[in-house]
């Protein structure tokens, strides 16, 4: 799929416009009532596939998993090596400039499938490593309300998932959502589980528990943010069962006690 998107840098100067190609998105069906549909994004130099294999055998079956694929890019961080990514980044750091562009296109992307889901249908998205920062960066966006580019934000987001990830546009966050009553409220009460192993060395652990801790100055005050010891950049059972059970009691999943 083919997104056009045309951006303004600031007064005085021309628009910039790139061309991002979506790869292939694999879809996993309800096993039993559709209840829930989430977008899952995947990490940087993956796809859609490995995912969605690894979200079919989690015990949800009222929810609909959408897994799609990155845009190939050339990346900073990588020498200018094209890979799969949701956005350019030269360093996995706050220092690092963000890529507003390639974060607004591929957050457009995924509010776009979620657009066509029912109204009865709540809305979720998750992801690891840097698709867990374009789901943070979506969550932002839903709380203001619009993207980076100040196109209007279309999906009312029920809950966000973030594995071993980070929050790009920290530094502007707070000032942005105190600003306007609105977005403070949909910040309050936007439900956000955070997860992140101790020995992590690609996206380090202090970088993540900073970021769980921007959003929650921001304003994100619904938000749990747990750290699993020893663990490196990879997901485990342990981390994967919580998520299942917070998915259950937050978007309130049949089987769930809460």
């Amino acid at each position: 799929m083919s997104y056009q998107q045309h951006f303004s840098m600031g007064s005085g100067s021309r628009p910039a416009r790139r061309n991002f190609e979506f790869g292939r998105t694999y879809v996993v069906r309800p096993k039993g009532k559709h209840q829930a549909t989430i977008v899952w994004l995947h990490g940087l130099g993956d796809n859609g596939s490995s995912w969605s294999q690894l979200l079919e055998n989690l015990p949800l079956p009222n929810i609909k998993w959408i897994c799609p694929t990155a845009p190939t890019r050339p990346v900073a961080l990588l020498g200018g090596f094209p890979c799969t990514a949701w956005f350019d980044v030269g360093e996995i750091s706050e220092d690092s400039p963000d890529d507003w562009e390639g974060l607004d296109a591929s957050a457009a992307h995924v509010a776009n499938l979620l657009s066509t889901e029912p109204a009865d249908v709540k809305v979720a998205i998750g992801g690891f490593s840097m698709g867990a920062a374009t789901a943070l960066y979506s969550a932002t966006c839903a709380a203001l309300g619009q993207y980076g580019n100040g196109n209007a934000y279309p999906i009312n987001l029920r809950a966000v998932v973030g594995l071993s990830g980070w929050l790009p546009g920290s530094r502007s966050l707070r000032s942005r959502v105190e600003g306007s009553h609105e977005a403070a409220r949909r910040a309050a009460s936007l439900p956000i589980f955070l997860c992140h192993g101790t020995s992590d060395d690609v996206v380090l652990y202090n970088y993540g528990e900073k970021s769980a801790h921007s959003l929650n100055t921001a304003g994100f005050r619904n938000l749990i943010f747990k750290s699993y010891e020893g663990v490196g950049h990879y997901t485990v059972p342990k981390e994967m069962d919580e998520v299942r059970n917070w998915l259950t009691a937050r978007l309130g999943l049949e089987g769930s006690r809460s």
